[in-house]
């Protein structure tokens, strides 16, 4: 069986997660998926030898960047610091790797080494939600996209922070060979299926709670038990025993939104649930989180990224 080689590049101060999971997508024999080829993960550093990462512990890394020269994809989890400039050798190598055709993919803050190298420039980009803004300053003639999980242009791909390297990781090897073996490798992983690129990165407004001795808390819990009927803030304010400023105050304290916008939220939330889980019409689903078919479809995608139908057929159980 012939192999697709992969390189991905650690570095000390390194996040395990990111290489934990290309490592999972990629190191890992499958030979149950039967396929003419399948991968061969090698890690480099510009430096070979023990590299400590986030935790406490030692990595060896046993492969140098000359192993870029002989990859067929080039993975970069994170650089060391976002506000330090990448080593030049890493930048020619990954300069290198491109120009002789090697698919070059970031995660996270990856996306700051292969900016530097030019790799990004004229084209959409993204990385985690938190560094946008300075990945956009330092590198004006890259378009930075904080609001989606990845970009694909083919020869480079970049990925949000996190658990966004799980769908990019997913997602080559959907582009490699197809989305039978991608959800197959995603079954053995216990994650999602598929997300599609566009769907949106949520960290950035987090939806929270109230601890449960707050007043504030009752009334998420009474708004999340009804969310089919009409939620006035006067309602939850008087469960809360609040006035309406107090509450809205506390409110916004807690939950990090007003309270029609939490609300809208949570609709959206349950009625991703409902999507994934029952069969009834999207008409059905938006009348059961107290919302309009036209305001549940509008809210769905500015909350989800995509529709409600392709969130369907992507997540349906």
């Amino acid at each position: 069986m012939r192999s697709h080689r992969i390189a991905c590049l650690a570095f000390d101060g390194m996040a395990p997660f990111e290489l934990s999971t290309v490592a999972e997508v990629f190191a890992v024999p499958r030979p149950e998926l039967a396929v003419d080829w399948w991968y061969r993960f090698e890690l480099c550093a510009e430096t070979p030898g023990p590299h400590r990462v986030v935790g406490g512990f030692d990595i060896v890394v046993h492969h140098g960047l000359d192993r870029l020269r002989y990859a067929d994809t080039v993975i970069v989890p994170g650089v060391a610091d976002v506000r330090r400039e990448v080593a030049p050798a890493v930048l020619d190598a990954l300069r290198d790797a491109h120009a002789r055709g090697a698919r070059v993919v970031s995660i996270c803050s990856g996306a700051f080494a292969l900016a530097a190298a030019g790799l990004l420039d004229g084209k959409e980009a993204t990385t985690h939600w938190r560094h946008a803004r300075l990945l956009q300053e330092r590198h004006p003639a890259v378009a930075v996209d904080a609001s989606v999980l990845y970009v694909d242009h083919g020869s480079v791909v970049t990925a949000a922070g996190t658990a966004a390297g799980i769908d990019v990781c997913l997602h080559l090897v959907r582009t490699d060979h197809g989305a039978d073996v991608a959800a197959r490798v995603a079954r053995r992983m216990v994650v999602a299926v598929h997300r599609e690129g566009g769907q949106a990165q949520f960290a950035e407004h987090p939806v929270g709670r109230a601890p449960s001795d707050d007043p504030v808390d009752t009334a998420m819990r009474f708004a999340r038990d009804n969310l089919h009927r009409r939620l006035a803030v006067e309602e939850l304010a008087g469960l809360a025993h609040l006035s309406v400023r107090q509450f809205e105050r506390r409110f916004v304290d807690a939950a990090g939104l007003p309270p029609g916008r939490w609300i809208t939220r949570e609709r959206i939330r349950a009625g991703a649930v409902l999507l994934e889980s029952e069969d009834q019409p999207i008409e059905g689903v938006a009348a059961r989180v107290g919302l309009t078919v036209a305001g549940f479809r509008h809210h769905f995608r500015e909350t989800m990224g995509v529709s409600p139908a392709v969130y369907r057929r992507q997540f349906r159980r």
